[in-house]
Order: structure tokens, then C-alpha cells, then sequence
């Protein structure tokens, strides 16, 4: 699998319930634990103070990343996403 830096910013549409705020972040956490156990999901932080984060996703391919994985995510319609394909540098110390 190809791994992937993935930026995630989520924008919660004005005039949303906190009830349903709360259900997707909830059903977000869920998601996230099951791409983690079969291994879509490597890494994620969040920026000290920041509404985002970012992560290390993998997948086949970036259609597979975007339609099988970031897709399937309960807050995916309040995302958006910046993508950036990694692949191993030489001077890696985790090589």
C-alpha cells in the first residue's frame, strides 16, 4: 500500500445541531479505529490550536484513498482534504 499525507479541514455547516455534531464525531471515532485496525490509518495528529489535522493514510491508490477510506468517514461531506503521495527518502532513520 501507498502511504499518503493527508491534511483534513472540517467546516461545520452553519446551522447544524449539536446532537448531530455530536453522533458524527462520535461515529467518526468508530470509523477511524476501524481504518486503523486494517491498517488505512497509520498516524493522525491535530496542530497545537488548530481545527485540523493531519495524517498518514494508506492505500492502493489515491481513487482508493479518496472513495474507500477519506469517503467513509462520518464528517467526509464537512471535510475537505489535501493529498500529498509520500514514498521513502533514502536518509530515513525508520528504513
Amino acid at each position: 500500500m501507498q502511504e499518503f499525507l493527508v491534511e483534513i479541514t472540517t467546516t461545520i455547516p452553519d446551522g447544524t445541531s449539536q446532537d448531530e455534531v455530536d453522533r458524527r464525531r462520535a461515529a467518526e471515532a468508530v470509523r477511524a479505529r476501524e481504518l486503523a485496525a486494517i491498517g488505512h490509518l497509520a498516524r493522525l495528529w491535530r496542530p497545537v490550536g488548530e481545527l485540523r489535522s493531519v495524517g498518514v493514510w494508506c492505500a492502493a491508490d489515491e481513487a482508493e484513498l479518496h472513495e474507500k477510506v477519506l469517503g467513509t468517514l462520518p464528517l467526509s461531506p464537512w471535510m475537505s482534504f489535501a493529498v500529498t503521495p509520500l514514498e521513502s527518502h533514502p536518509n530515513d532513520p525508520g528504513r
